[in-house]
């Protein structure tokens, strides 16, 4: 069942996301080589307690961190580890703020030192799926739309769009019941209301879309050894443009 939110549930999850986007903010300036990602999670953590949150990652079905740090070739629930970051690395970094109950959910990828151009091209038609999605997620369009126009441009520029995973509906939980797949068809699925709020988060990779999972039965790693990058927004319907509540700028 969709929940739909009210305005003032919206603006109660629009006071976590400042939090989360301040986090973010904050990574843009100490993700350099010679970091482990072990460290991002700790800095993370820490601002998000620092500003009266929680990170609703931590505990969740057991997971031992505030954070998914997904590094290169892992498309997403990567662990934060000890392994220094090298030049050349792509990072990308999941969190979900708890700011009293209510969450906001984002995920940004980050360039390590000087990156590849295939690299870099990568990071920006991935930004740029997340936006498209966007840009299609107003009222009376379908789910479908949405993920139809996100394959249509990475598939356009020549990347493949992971299937398994998907946005989803958010609130006082981490995942509603609403998923917004990042493939499919046009002018299927739920119908966009006002006052809905849920993710989209777009994992694209450089070659293969099949993934594969490791041992510790979270990371997905792509089938090859291709390079991934994801974004992700938590974004809520409105009458007119929809609303970024995680929005960086």
């Amino acid at each position: 069942m969709v929940v739909i939110k009210t305005e003032k549930q919206i603006g109660l999850m629009r006071e976590a996301a400042k939090i989360l986007t301040a986090c973010h903010r904050e990574l843009r300036t100490i993700i350099r080589p010679g970091i482990t990602t072990l460290e991002i999670d700790q800095f993370a953590e820490h601002f998000i307690q620092s500003h009266g949150a929680k990170a609703e990652q931590k505990g969740y079905k057991g997971y031992a961190f505030a954070t998914c740090a997904s590094v290169n070739d892992e498309i997403c629930h990567g662990f934060p580890t000890r392994t220094p970051l090298k030049d050349g690395d792509i990072v990308g970094v999941d969190m979900v703020v708890n700011l009293n109950g209510w969450l906001a959910d984002s995920a940004w990828t980050y360039a390590v030192g000087q990156i590849s151009e295939q690299a870099e091209r990568l990071m920006k038609v991935t930004k740029e799926c997340l936006y498209i999605g966007i840009e299609t997620s107003v009222v009376g369009n379908r789910i479908g739309d949405i993920s139809h126009a996100i394959q249509s441009h990475a598939e356009a520029q020549g990347f493949s769009v992971v299937e398994e995973f998907t946005g989803h509906g958010i609130g006082q939980i981490m995942h509603e019941d609403l998923q917004v797949p990042h493939c499919g068809r046009p002018h299927r699925g739920e119908r966009l209301r006002k006052g809905m709020v849920f993710t989209i988060e777009p994992m694209i990779n450089l070659g293969l879309h099949h993934l594969k999972i490791d041992p510790n039965e979270w990371t997905a790693r792509t089938i090859d050894g291709s390079l991934s990058a994801q974004y992700e927004h938590t974004i809520a319907i409105t009458d007119n443009s929809p609303l970024i509540l995680t929005e960086q700028d």
